[in-house]
């Protein structure tokens, strides 16, 4: 599954070639993947996307509407989460494609290219809203802070009230926004943690060493176009490089690069996870 640091690359390449442009047409091929109403308006037709937003793992097109003396101007916006295998890729005007069965919605743009969501499993979807207050009051207040600007006071705060094991509680998206299981392995490594001792037994200093290291951690990873493993390409088809430089996520049995005893794997909240009986405690 796409988490932050992939996220935030297609939130880049969207910025760059969509915000600006105008949707001249929307084309709905699978309804049931649109959360709310369906209609062309709510899904930004003839309206202007003029920014691109991000918590966590999800994606929000935020457009402007013009008003007038009766009707004012509002920002709607279609809140977009990838799931397991979703993806948006944009298509300039003079790049074929040609939509398969798992291209669900096609937004046709001004300049003649086409924005695309592909979803093969289905485990994504599209949610529309009127407005990004909107947005951020029926869904995104579900969503604890984001990773790359949670302070260590606030996260402090959230894992104070929990005896799960701190990778449980990482990837609780209402505790912590954007990571997923390969970075909170790669994290809590880089960290010494283990990945099965309570929260709450995690100090304040070990949490101010966890967001700096994980701050480090994200912005390598979204510099290198996040990880690819299997489905995972960016706004413009292009799969990421982190993978080339994971330590322990996926390396069961391998040496630790740290002191080369072989990485232990165990399974925590249905996630497989693999650490350092050594180097991790």
């Amino acid at each position: 599954m796409p988490e932050l640091p992939e996220v935030q690359n297609v939130c880049i390449g969207l910025t760059n070639t969509v915000v600006g442009q105008t949707i001249a047409r929307v084309s709905v091929r699978r309804r049931d993947i649109v959360h709310g109403p369906s209609r062309p308006n709510n899904l930004l037709h003839s309206q202007t996307i003029t920014r691109i937003d991000r918590l966590g793992k999800q994606i929000a097109l935020v457009s402007q509407t013009p008003g007038n003396r009766k009707t004012p101007s509002r920002q709607a916006c279609i809140c977009i989460h990838l799931g397991m295998t979703g993806s948006l890729r944009f298509y300039p005007k003079d790049e074929p494609h040609k939509p398969d069965t798992h291209t669900h919605v096609i937004w046709h743009l001004n300049s003649g290219g086409r924005l695309t969501f592909r979803d093969p499993r289905r485990f994504g979807g599209l949610w529309t809203f009127d407005s990004v207050a909107s947005l951020i009051e029926t869904r995104w207040s579900r969503l604890g802070e984001d990773a790359l600007t949670i302070t260590p006071s606030g996260l402090h705060a959230k894992l104070q009230r929990t005896r799960r094991a701190i990778k449980s509680a990482l990837l609780d998206q209402a505790v912590l926004a954007g990571l997923g299981n390969i970075y909170v392995d790669e994290l809590l490594f880089g960290c010494g943690v283990h990945p099965l001792r309570p929260g709450c037994d995690v100090s304040r200093p070990e949490i101010q060493k966890l967001i700096r290291r994980m701050r480090a951690l994200l912005t390598r990873a979204i510099r290198l176009g996040g990880s690819t493993l299997r489905d995972y390409k960016d706004a413009s088809g292009r799969p990421g490089g982190f993978q080339h430089y994971h330590q322990v996520y996926g390396q069961s049995g391998q040496p630790c690069p740290s002191c080369g005893q072989p990485l232990a794997c165990t399974t925590i909240s249905g996630r497989t996870t693999v650490y350092c009986e050594t180097c991790q405690s």
